[in-house]
Parts: C-alpha cells; sequence; structure tokens
C-alpha cells in the first residue's frame, strides 16, 4: 500500500528511499559542458587569487582544470573584476583552455550584468542580490510583501534578459548565512526561508522563460544543508520545475574535517539520487579539492541505475512521524545508562588483528597508558567498545572501555567483567548462556523477515549490530530503521559498514574512500536521527585512522561533540587575509575548546550570517583589520589582525568558555 508519507517520500524530493535511482533534471548548457539530465556529475572549484591578477588567475585556474575541474568559478565583486573576467579568458583560451569560466556575484548587479557577456555562468546571491542586509526584523503585510517581490524582479529582469540574449547559464546560490531581511522576518532562519529565497528569483525566471539555471542551497550546518535541498526539490516539483542542483556544505573547514563534513552533506544528497554538479569547499588550495569531489561522484557512476518508471514500491509503510526534512532521533530504549535513549552515539572499534600484548595499541583508540602513573588518560576521542574477537588480551583494559567478544570465546572467560557478547542471530536464539547487562546481535536487514528474528525474545539488554552488504547499503540499512520502527521495537542500534579497497590503490587513496564513504554510509543515517553507534570496519586503514574519523562523522552530524568546530570559508579573490595561515593560527590556540564552534570568513559576503551557526566569529574587515563576533553579533570592530585573535580569546573568557590547555590535558 501507498501512503500519504510514501508518496511525499518517492515523488517529491527523489525517486526512491530503498534503491539508488538518480532524479533526472532539465539539462542545462554552461559552454558546451551540459549538466543535468543523463550527463556525468560535474566536479567544480572556485580561485582564490586576486581576479584582476590576470597571470595568477590564469595560473591556478589551469592547476585545477589539469587537475579534473569542469567549471571555473571566479570572483567578481565590482565591475573592474566583472571586466578583467575576459582578460583571464582570453590568457586560458592562449594556453589552450576553453573550460566553462562562472562569475560569483553578490551585491553588485552591474558586475553580474557585465559579467553574463563574457563568461558562461553566473552565480547569483538571492539573499544579497536586491538587498542589503541590516539584521531587521520587518513585519511584512502580504500586500507589502508582494510589493517587495515587484521590486526584485524590477533589478533581476535585466540580468535574466542579458543571459537569454547571451546563451548563460545562472546558479541561484542560497546560502544560509545571508537571507535577507525579508526572507528572515517572514520564513525565519529556517530551510523553509532557503529555498523560498531561491524561489523568489527561479520563479521571475520561469515567467520569463529563461531556463538555463542551476539551484544550490549551501550551509555549514549539514542537517539545515540536507532538509533544504530536499524541500528545494519538493517544492519545484510541486510547481512544474526540475532545475538541476549544485552540491555543497559552505565553509566545512579543511583537512579531514573539511572532508568528512563535506561528504555528509554531498554523499547524503547524492544517495537520494539528487546532484548534478558538485563544489568540495576546502580551507585549502582549489586543485586540492577536485581529488575529493572525484571520488565521491565516481561512487554513482557505475552504480547500477534504477530509472524511476521502474522504481519498485517499498514493502513496507514509512513511519509516522518520520520526516526527511527536519531532525528527529529515532526513540529508542537506553540500556544501563550507557546505549540508547538520550545517550550520545557510541564508537566501536575492532582491535582482534592488532597485538593484544602491547598496551600501546590502546593509544590510537584514545587511551593512553603512564606507566609510572598506573592508569590510562582519556581523551575527547575514546572510544566506547573494543571488538576483540577470539583473542584474548595480556593487559588490563581501563575500566570504561568495554570488551566485545565472539559468543562462544566470551562463554568461557574467567572474568566477564565489563566483557559482553556479540552473536549471529541463530547464536543469540540458542544460546546457553546471555549476558546480565548487554547482549549485541549481527542482523542485516534481510533477517527482519525470518523465522529467526520473528522468535527473538526481546528484553532490555539486547542491542543490534546492523550490518549491509547490498550495493545501496544506506537505503539498506534505512529500510531496516524503518520496519523498526513501524515495529514498534526500540531497540538501540549500532551501525556497521564494513570496505575492502583495490589493492593496487595506495594508502592515501584507501583513506580517502574510507573518510568519503563511511562519511556518507553513516552520515546519512545519522542526520536522519538513526542509530545509537557506529562501527567503520575498514582493516587496510590504521586504527587511528578509523577512530578520527568515525568521531568525525559524530561531529559533522552534529551527534557527538568531540572537539571545537572550524567554520571556515574557502578562500576567493575577495579574501582579506590568508585563510589557510590564519586558520592553522586560530586552531593552534583554541583546538581544546571542546564543542565551541569559530567562524572564519575572509570577508563579509557570508560573514553575519554564518556567524548565526558559529558561537564566535572572525571576519576580515579590511586589509590588516578584523571584525569580532559572538553568534551574528558584532563585538569589536576593525581590530588589527596582529592582536585580533587575542581578543577573541578574551570575548571567550569573558563569556565564561575558555579553559586553559593544561586543564584539558
Amino acid at each position: 500500500m501507498e501512503t500519504k508519507a510514501t508518496k511525499a517520500l518517492k515523488g517529491n524530493y527523489c525517486n526512491s528511499i530503498t534503491q539508488y535511482s538518480r532524479f533526472i533534471t532539465r539539462e542545462v548548457n554552461v559552454g558546451g559542458v551540459l549538466m543535468g539530465g543523463n550527463n556525468p556529475i560535474r566536479i567544480q572549484s572556485m580561485t582564490t587569487t586576486d581576479t584582476m591578477d590576470t597571470e595568477g588567475s590564469v595560473a591556478q585556474s589551469i592547476r585545477m582544470i589539469d587537475a579534473g575541474c569542469e567549471y571555473v568559478r571566479i570572483t567578481a565583486p565590482s565591475m573592474k573584476e566583472a571586466q578583467n573576467l575576459l582578460e583571464i579568458k582570453k590568457g586560458l583560451a592562449a594556453k589552450g583552455y576553453t573550460t566553462p569560466l562562472v562569475a560569483d556575484i553578490h551585491f553588485t548587479p552591474n558586475a553580474a550584468e557585465l559579467a553574463a557577456k563574457i563568461v558562461e555562468k553566473v552565480r547569483v546571491n538571492p539573499g544579497n542580490y536586491a538587498d542589503k542586509k541590516k539584521f531587521e526584523e520587518i513585519n511584512y503585510t502580504p500586500e507589502a510583501y508582494q510589493i517587495e517581490l515587484a521590486r526584485i524582479k524590477k533589478k533581476f529582469a535585466p540580468l535574466v534578459e542579458i543571459c537569454k540574449a547571451n546563451g548563460t547559464a545562472m546558479r541561484i546560490g542560497t546560502n544560509h548565512g545571508s537571507l535577507s531581511d525579508r526572507i528572515m522576518s517572514w520564513y525565519g532562519d529556517t530551510p523553509k526561508g532557503m529555498v523560498e529565497s531561491a524561489m523568489e528569483f527561479i520563479r521571475i525566471c520561469h515567467s520569463m522563460d529563461y531556463h538555463q539555471l542551476v539551484i544550490s542551497m549551501k550551509s555549514s550546518n549539514t542537517q539545515v544543508m540536507v532538509q533544504a535541498y530536499r524541500l528545494l526539490v519538493q517544492t519545484m516539483v510541486a510547481e512544474g520545475m526540475n532545475y538541476p542542483l549544485h552540491l555543497g556544505v559552505t565553509e566545512a573547514g579543511d583537512g579531514e574535517d573539511g572532508r568528512i563534513k563535506s561528504a555528509v552533506g554531498i554523499g547524503t544528497l547524492l544517495e537520494d539520487g539528487l546532484g548534478d554538479t558538485i563544489r568540495v569547499s576546502l580551507t585549502e588550495e582549489p586543485e586540492f579539492e577536485i581529488p575529493v569531489a572525484q571520488a565521491l561522484a565516481q561512487r554513482y557512476e557505475n552504480r547500477k541505475q534504477v530509472m524511476a518508471a521502474d522504481v519498485e514500491e517499498p514493502d513496507f509503510e514509512i513511519p509516522e512521524g518520520y520526516s526527511p526534512f527536519e531532525y528527529n532521533k529515532r526513540a529508542s530504549a537506553e540500556l544501563n545508562t550507557f546505549i540508547g535513549g538520550h545517550q550520545v552515539p557510541r564508537v566501536i572499534l575492532d582491535l582482534s588483528d592488532q597485538n593484544l600484548k602491547d598496551v600501546g595499541i590502546l593509544a590510537a583508540a584514545g587511551y593512553n597508558y603512564s606507566p609510572i602513573l598506573d592508569k590510562y588518560n582519556m581523551g575527547d576521542q575514546s572510544i566506547d567498545f573494543a571488538y576483540l574477537g577470539d583473542e584474548l588480551p595480556s593487559f588490563e583494559f581501563p575500566g570504561n572501555l568495554k570488551q566485545l567478544y565472539n559468543y562462544k570465546t566470551w562463554q568461557n572467560l574467567s572474568s566477564k567483567t565489563n566483557c559482553h557478547p556479540l552473536y549471529n542471530l541463530k547464536e543469540y536464539l540458542v544460546a546457553a548462556e546471555k549476558d546480565i547487562a548487554l547482549n549485541l546481535v549481527r542482523v542485516s536487514n534481510h533477517d527482519l523477515d525470518s523465522d529467526d528474528f520473528a522468535a527473538l525474545p526481546f528484553d532490555k539488554t539486547l542491542v543490534f549490530v546492523l550490518e549491509t552488504t547490498q550495493e545501496c547499503g544506506m537505503a539498506d540499512q534505512r529500510a531496516f530503521f524503518f520496519k523498526l520502527m513501524n515495529a514498534g521495537i526500540d531497540t538501540p542500534v549500532i551501525i556497521k559498514r564494513s570496505y575492502v579497497f583495490d589493492e593496487n590503490e595506495n594508502l592515501a587513496e584507501k583513506e580517502l574512500k574510507a573518510q568519503l564513504y563511511a562519511a556518507t554510509d553513516l552520515g546519512a543515517l545519522l542526520l536522519g536521527g538513526l542509530g545509537d553507534g557506529v562501527w567503520l570496519d575498514a582493516p587496510q586503514v590504521s586504527t587511528k585512522f578509523r577512530v578520527s574519523t568515525s568521531f568525525g562523522i559524530l561531529q559533522a552530524t552534529r551527534s557527538r561533540i568531540s572537539k571545537a568546530e572550524y567554520i571556515s570559508c574557502p578562500s576567493c579573490g575577495r579574501t582579506l587575509f590568508d585563510l589557510q595561515e590564519t586558520t592553522q593560527m586560530i586552531r593552534s590556540r583554541t583546538d581544546h575548546l571542546k564543542g565551541i564552534k569559530i567562524g572564519i570568513m575572509g570577508c563579509i559576503v557570508n560573514g553575519p550570517g554564518e556567524m548565526a551557526d558559529a558561537d564566535y566569529g572572525y571576519v576580515g574587515t579590511g586589509p590588516g583589520k578584523i571584525t569580532l563576533y559572538r553568534g551574528k553579533e558584532v563585538v569589536k570592530k576593525n581590530v588589527s589582525s596582529d592582536n585580533a585573535l587575542n581578543e577573541m580569546i578574551d570575548i571567550i573568557k569573558v563569556d565564561g568558555n575558555w579553559i586553559e590547555k593544561e586543564e584539558v590535558n
């Protein structure tokens, strides 16, 4: 039976929730490189050079293109930069490069209109293209709101006409951090507000018969980003539109954090079959973004494609109360105040292949042993369960690290204190002995329909370890959760994903795939409120890497905070300081502040709004000048960059949120 909830999921924001089926969008021509439709997922990035530096911009663009970038975006904050796009284009052509260029526009319609005559695509931000943000709350009547829309059309229509006349494509790119005062006053700081911000401009284009559009819904908060894109597709479908989507998590940060956060947001939507072009926004050189984006996109190139018309109906109903457009944690039983319920998701690590005679193996798991003090020191990323299989350690484990053994080995342990059994389904049904606290049982979605599962004796010691061997593993595991919810089963569930990579790949390639695939597969479920623990099984990468990745995924999904978070933009020609250097400087002084979110913005374009998702902000406002924020509130203006970090730390101290590193260590 197809329920109302199933229709909402299946028909309005994606083709299927149980199998991979790409949502087919309108094809858009960007300088001969087609996107949307049945074209490959396109890869793009953005230059970080000064747009007036023609030679530097050409050289960096070539590095990006050689790395695999298919669209090169360049900022054009004023008329002079817009005009110089022609020189950059000529410089690239002279060296044999014809890759389409995209002009990035924010506050200057005249620059957008000029750029649209030069480059193949322009990007406009509806939050500040026709509005100046003053953070004012305005009480509009419906009539006054319509007058505002008419004003916007008058300002925006000339650009649309120029794009039509020149065959120029356009990206309407909503940014969570720069919604207009009008949108904020009418819809609030919500995914709905983000969608309506874009729809105002989309409807104008639609009414003018201009359809070379690409749409994005970017946010540094992965939950908001995913919900906004899904709601956008639902809204477009309801209005007879299917414009292609550009996916990205804005200001994702650098290094491991940036890659994981990007994969959580982008990967979740790719699993839904959404996305026609992607950009991984890292606070690094732009050519380093390309391999990450390629690894995400290539995963879906060879995946068996199920066309929308051939999608099979799920054999279950979508649980009442579940929505892809908002976060709701699945209700699970809380066992011994350790797993499930209101507890944070737990992290499991396989140590069965390690030298269990060496106490040093626990350092990678977050437990450092001090021989002098004869005790363990825990870090912020200390695992909760160590799976030892059939192997016995020769040293005593820390008291708060639970050990998991295969059932038959556990049964023969001389001491079972802090040790718990892991069964397969049949073992659990016939087990002669069970643990009084926790019994973990390996299951799959397929098992739910078996007689063995029907015979399970449910009690408050049971925990499922959910596995999958399906190509569309995320959808397969999501279906398991939905069936549990429909059956009223509140047993806690640890999500386990196993990965084996080509032995011909080097370690860096295996680590990148492990990181991105796990962030996608585990992150997509956690963003939906599904899962009480994660188990990343990837024996070809180190235990330390698996631990760091697991905690990184929990951090990126806001499921479990274990470190400071840096909302750092990827730099562009507008940037007023060296973002990579500044980010590292700030990180070196503040990375011990667990749970603090610090926004590091090179300019004011998205700065104030992005501060809404940060606790403190460090924003460039002029050469050598920094403005400091507490949330969206400006605390100090035009502080010298030489002393700005100290001033920000003083603000954190005044708020009572500062801890000295010595106290943490």
